[in-house]
């Protein structure tokens, strides 16, 4: 009987616990949206996307041209010759692959770049919603746009605008 009551004693202490925590969610999505310098650094960032890829597009183009260059003069080619050219476009064709690994491939130049000019704003975000919580004495906040589900979100737990607002921007409208 003295282990049930205890038990029992433990466990609304530890409802009690968890009915007095506050929570929030922020949109951390909808918060970069909102501000200019992400989305400018975005649009930088696919500007020098869409740059490398056209780089890279190019140059499989030259490489199909090349082979089927060599496709239509192979009768005229002597087997070392065949060999040479064949060489020059398996070449090009690692070249063309290193250069898309270097820019895009796991830790290239566009998560260096992404790096440099997002995470900076990113911090900013985060540093304003510790502020907003603690300010507000919030216990835990949630990323709604995160790996995190939330099955169901009640519109008055969500303190994005607010933040936003704390940041000196002005909230879209969702």
């Amino acid at each position: 009987m003295k282990k049930f009551f205890l038990s029992a004693m433990l466990f609304s202490l530890f409802g009690i616990a968890a009915h007095a925590q506050r929570f929030a969610y922020v949109d951390t999505e909808y918060i970069l949206g909102s501000m200019p310098e992400y989305n400018d650094a975005q649009a930088q960032l696919d500007s020098i996307s869409k740059d490398w890829q056209g780089q890279i597009d190019k140059q499989y183009a030259d490489i199909d041209a090349l082979y089927k260059k060599f496709q239509n003069e192979q009768v005229l080619l002597t087997d070392e010759m065949k060999q040479q050219r064949m060489k020059e476009i398996q070449d090009k064709e690692k070249a063309v692959k290193d250069f898309q690994k270097q820019k895009f491939g796991y830790q290239g130049d566009l998560f260096q770049k992404r790096q440099e000019l997002v995470k900076p704003i990113q911090d900013k975000v985060y540093d304003a919603i510790q502020k907003y919580a603690t300010l507000k004495a919030y216990d835990v906040i949630f990323d709604k746009s995160g790996s995190t589900t939330l099955l169901y979100t009640s519109d008055k737990l969500d303190v994005s605008d607010a933040v936003i607002t704390a940041m000196g921007y002005t909230p879209k409208k969702q």
